[in-house]
């Protein structure tokens, strides 16, 4: 199952490629995919965890980016 997720406000390239090394290795996720410019992030991962994946992402996210905002789109 594909996945996407806004990350508003996120303009950091080094957090950002941190962001997408930390979610490529969660349980469940197939692959990861960040764009910087886009601001959005697309993953794959196993339809069963998705919550608990998303969960995870958005800690994730305020570990390094606390200012972020992650939406599903």
């Amino acid at each position: 199952m594909k996945k996407t997720y806004r990350l508003e406000d996120l303009d950091c390239a080094n957090c950002a490629a941190k962001i997408e090394k930390d979610t490529a290795k969660l349980e469940g996720v197939k692959s990861a995919a960040l764009n910087l410019l886009s601001q959005k992030m697309v993953i794959e991962c196993d339809e069963k965890a998705v919550d608990d994946i998303t969960k995870t992402i958005v800690k994730i996210v305020k570990k390094y980016e606390p200012d972020v905002v992650v939406s599903e789109i």
